[in-house]
């Protein structure tokens, strides 16, 4: 099932409630699926592959991003500087 987001704030328990019952819904923004919300009791994709083990988790996560490093001027200048 799809519905929007305007539509999943307006009745979230009914579609919670089709959750409850097995059913898988799908959030749309203006017609594009953004997510899904599926019974806990069901494995997604993922978690099935990983138990059969044909991918495995990621062994670190992602190092955080650095601090930014002091500039003078704007960004296009400093786009337009490297260009020359």
């Amino acid at each position: 099932m799809e519905v929007g987001i305007k539509e999943l704030r307006d009745n979230l328990s009914r579609h919670l409630a089709s959750v409850h019952h097995g059913h898988t819904v799908t959030i749309t923004d203006h017609g594009r699926p953004i997510a899904r919300i599926v019974p806990i009791g069901h494995p997604t994709r993922l978690e099935t592959l990983i138990a059969e083990g044909r991918v495995a988790k990621a062994p670190h996560r992602k190092t955080p991003a650095l601090d930014p490093l002091p500039a003078a001027g704007t960004v296009s200048d400093l786009v337009r500087d490297q260009r020359r």
